[in-house]
């Protein structure tokens, strides 16, 4: 298979699809890589290093999607990229569709085959290419979300932790999945009073048997979150739902109960956000502010960190992409049913339930 690794032009995007040690074990299968050159740059990666693995190194982006049949990146395609793809092309990467009708309809009328990371399933129903990239997000917002509680940043004024004698602040987490748990690791790590919110009864009874002792966990709902709202210094959105498009649990007349200057990070931005006033952002501007609340919904979060997520996401990827190389990606899915529910869009149709429900 000719596999090409083009380099990601979102704002800030550092991460890359493919390390020069994914590229050799491909080679070494009999495969051909092509990589955009400086691709692997921000991730700490040098053409040399790909062309010693066996890769061959292409000047543009236009070269590299011209020459592959499979396209591996970390992003969806901008739409610069959408005139690029071609009849046929297979796409593995994630595309967060339910989130973005103009992506949608560009790689429908491409007529390529889209399997994307976000909906691939393993045995147990779990997420193995989402849970990387849920981690180190989940692990940011807290980060994040400390920073812009900064008064120079917007926010109250606030240190995550507190001091002896002053009272740490409160941070309420919507969602106890991978992103909520490590979230609350890293804010009860650092001293915060949390509080940790999900539907699922059996999920919250796990977390509260793995959770040190200052976070609490709450059964989601709007009432038990607009208790919350005019205490909590820091509100993190982990919802998801595979594919689909995030709920709305805050709203916004529910953002005047809370104080000014208080701070949202939306991790679920990537699947429309799980807050009614979330809208993407980027790293070079990466909050707004609405009814005195800050709001940081960064959408390629992991992308700061692209040594640590570049090499985590690589890890997850590069068994699939190995077993698509060697089979073809029909049979590859045939043979597999998780991989198969990552296929999305497939020769002009929409072929994943819950995209083809976002648009009715």
């Amino acid at each position: 298979m000719i596999i090409g690794c083009p380099k990601e032009i979102k704002n800030n995007e550092n991460r890359v699809a493919l390390t020069p040690g994914g590229a050799m074990a491909l080679i070494k299968r009999g495969h051909t890589v092509y990589v955009q050159s400086s691709a692997g740059k921000g991730s700490g990666y040098s053409d040399e290093e790909y062309e010693a693995a066996g890769a061959k190194i292409l000047p543009t982006i236009e070269d590299v999607y011209a020459i592959a049949e499979t396209i591996v990146k970390v992003k969806e395609p901008i739409e610069k990229e959408y005139s690029l793809v071609r009849d046929g092309q297979f796409l593995f990467t994630y595309f967060h569709f339910a989130s973005s009708r103009p992506l949608t309809e560009a790689m429908l009328k491409s007529n390529s085959i889209c399997l994307a990371y976000e909906t691939v399933e393993d045995r147990n129903g779990k997420l193995p290419l989402l849970v990387p990239m849920s981690e180190v997000a989940g692990r940011m917002s807290i980060q994040n979300g400390a920073k812009f509680l900064e008064k120079p940043s917007g926010g109250l004024g606030i240190l995550l932790g507190g001091v002896p004698g002053v009272k740490p602040a409160k941070v309420l987490i919507l969602g106890g999945g991978v992103v909520g748990i490590q979230a609350a690791k890293m804010a009860a790590g650092l001293g915060a009073n949390v509080i940790l919110m999900d539907i699922n009864l059996d999920r919250l009874r796990e977390l509260e048997n793995v959770l040190p002792a200052n976070v609490t966990t709450v059964y989601s709902s709007e009432y038990n979150i607009r208790k919350e709202l005019s205490t909590v210094d820091l509100i993190i959105g982990a919802v998801l739902i595979p594919g689909a498009k995030a709920p709305s649990l805050i709203t916004r007349d529910m953002l005047s109960e809370m104080r000014d200057g208080a701070v949202i990070v939306d991790v679920a931005v990537d699947q429309g956000g799980c807050i009614e006033t979330c809208k993407p952002t980027t790293h070079e501007d990466p909050t707004f502010v609405v009814d005195g609340i800050v709001h940081y919904c960064v959408a390629n979060m992991p992308g700061a960190v692209p040594y640590t997520s570049t090499i985590a996401l690589t890890n997850a990827t590069l068994p699939y992409l190995m077993r698509i190389a060697d089979h073809g990606w029909e049979k590859a899915c045939a043979d597999d049913p998780g991989l198969a529910k990552g296929l999305n869009v497939v020769k002009g149709e929409i072929v994943y339930g819950p995209v083809a429900e976002a648009f009715a």
